[in-house]
Formats: C-alpha cells, sequence, structure tokens
C-alpha cells in the first residue's frame, strides 16, 4: 500500500497538475485528509469570519495512475475511512440556506465518541464521507470548492467507505486527490458546514478502459448513483434526471421515451448539497434494474 501525505494539498483542479505520487491499477492508497478549514478551528471561539479563506478545502495529492488515458474511467473503491476524535461545523450570516436568518458566526466543537458524535445531548451515528474527491479537468480550472464534471466538492454523501467513485477521465494519468471529509453529513449540508473533520482515507484505484462517463458516478450496494451539478438546484436536478433517462435507454435497450416513464417509476431524485458555488444532486437508479457492469459498459 502507498500513502500520501497531507502535506501534499491542492486548492484547484486544472487540466496540468504536477503528480505527487505514481501508482499502478488495482493498487491501494491511503491518503491523509485535511479538514476542510485546513486545520486552522481549534476551538468555539474562532468563527468563520477569522478563516483565510484562500486555505478552504484542501485536497490531498494529486496522484497520477499509470496507464489511465482521455476517453477511460477512473475507478475508486472506498475501502476505509478513519476520522479524528474531533471535528468541526460553523455557520455564519449569509452563509448556507438560512444565511438571512443568521445574527452572527457560531463554531461547534464536536466530540465523537463511541462511534457517536455528541451534539447538545444528541449523538448521531457517525457514517464518515468524502467531501471533495475529483482527477485534472478537461479545460478550465475549478477550485476544489466547487463541484462540476471532474468531481470536487460534490459533497454527496454516499461516497463513503464500502461505495465505489466512477470518474471521467481527461487527462492522462487522471490525476486524482481528496480531502474535506465529513464524520457525518445530512442531505443538503445546509448551513454551508457538516462535522468537518481530519481523515485517513484507503482506496482501491482501477482503470476501466474506453467507458466514456460524462458526470460522476456513485455505486452503492444498491444504486448507481449520477451526481451531477448546476448553477442552481433545478438545473442539478434537471441534468441528473436526463442523465438517468439516458442511462436506463441504453443500459436496457429501450426508446428514450419508454425510459422517461420507466425513471418516473423507479429512480429516486435526491439534493447531495446547495450551499457550494454550484449545487449537487443525484439521480439514484435502482440496481435491480440497471446493474453497474451494464451501466459501465453501455455508457
Amino acid at each position: 500500500m502507498k500513502e500520501i501525505s497531507g502535506n501534499n494539498i491542492i486548492y484547484e483542479f486544472k487540466p496540468e497538475m504536477e503528480s505527487k505520487k505514481r501508482v499502478s491499477p488495482g493498487e491501494i492508497v491511503k491518503f491523509d485528509a485535511n479538514d476542510a478549514f485546513n486545520n486552522q478551528i481549534h476551538s468555539e471561539e474562532k468563527t468563520l469570519n477569522e478563516v483565510d479563506f484562500s486555505k478552504l478545502n484542501p485536497a490531498t495529492g494529486p496522484i497520477f495512475i499509470d496507464g489511465a488515458e482521455e476517453g477511460d474511467i477512473l475507478k475508486v473503491k472506498i475501502l476505509d475511512i478513519t476520522v479524528s476524535k474531533k471535528g468541526v461545523i460553523v455557520t455564519a450570516p449569509e452563509a448556507g440556506v438560512l444565511g438571512d436568518m443568521v445574527k452572527e458566526s457560531k463554531t461547534k466543537i464536536i466530540e465523537i465518541e463511541d462511534g457517536f458524535c455528541k451534539f447538545e445531548g444528541v449523538k448521531i451515528p457517525v457514517k464518515p464521507m468524502i467531501g471533495v474527491i475529483g482527477v485534472a479537468t478537461e479545460k478550465e480550472p475549478y477550485s476544489t470548492g466547487t463541484p462540476w464534471k471532474h468531481g470536487g466538492n460534490m459533497d454527496t454523501k454516499d461516497i463513503c467507505e464500502g461505495s465505489t467513485l466512477y470518474l471521467p477521465v481527461k487527462q492522462e494519468g487522471a490525476l486524482l486527490a481528496l480531502g474535506d471529509c465529513h464524520a457525518v453529513m445530512g442531505d443538503g449540508e445546509v448551513c454551508v458546514a457538516s462535522c468537518e473533520i481530519n481523515s485517513e482515507v484507503t482506496v482501491k484505484i482501477d482503470v476501466i478502459k474506453n467507458g466514456d462517463i460524462e458526470w460522476p458516478v456513485v455505486e452503492t450496494q444498491d444504486e448507481i448513483m449520477i451526481i451531477t451539478s448546476g448553477e442552481n438546484a433545478d438545473e442539478a436536478l434537471r441534468e441528473s434526471t436526463e442523465q438517468a433517462v439516458k442511462s436506463l435507454s441504453k443500459g436496457l435497450d429501450i426508446s428514450l421515451a419508454d425510459a422517461y416513464l420507466l425513471a418516473s417509476l423507479c429512480v429516486d431524485l435526491r439534493i447531495s448539497q446547495i450551499v457550494d458555488p454550484k449545487k449537487t444532486a443525484r439521480a439514484a437508479i435502482p440496481k435491480t434494474i440497471l446493474n453497474s457492469k451494464t451501466f459501465i459498459k453501455r455508457c
């Protein structure tokens, strides 16, 4: 297993990035991932207003994957996410969905104990997930705080231990980087943050040749989810729907009209996050309808 330190970080996904590590398909890699604030907040006295915004959402990497070329798919199996014993959540005026209602900045330190996040007497089961994960972009750069077709700050809680993420490769070597893990997060991440926490993320990396996809896809035990982003939630949801319908049409070899009808019967639309510069949604297709082998083969 290879390891990459949290000292190797980027704040931007772009077409050309200097790799920090080189791996072969089939290798296991452990990423030391910093929290979303790059360890700037250690007490409840420090608020979002005092944070250096140029250091938000650091992603550890990137790593170069031998044999990955434009038009391939990078397959990232998430084997383990180990979080530290303490996380942080913040909000501030004009931040998140209800920012107009927030009168002052607030920071909470969240203790992790016996598999639970402890918050004001409430115990929330820990379910670690990766907020930022992506590859080199096709043309223009995107900050690690922004989601798009390369991945990035998708804040999708299903990108978690046991899931497999598929990313479209646009540059040689793919150049994978990740960070911004959360101990737990609700869909939407409504206050602009979740339980931001330092983590160790272990993944197995493979390359699927000649299997072009347009958007990131996450596979869970029961579903295939197409993750899309847009300027607003409506755009993201429409794109997720279109991608799901096209996938059903191709994968099942049925007409677009029939796929549209089928989607209304069995595809779930879900919000991932609505607080980043672009909003993110996902369309979940049951694997009883379209399994991963068929999806990847026909994508």
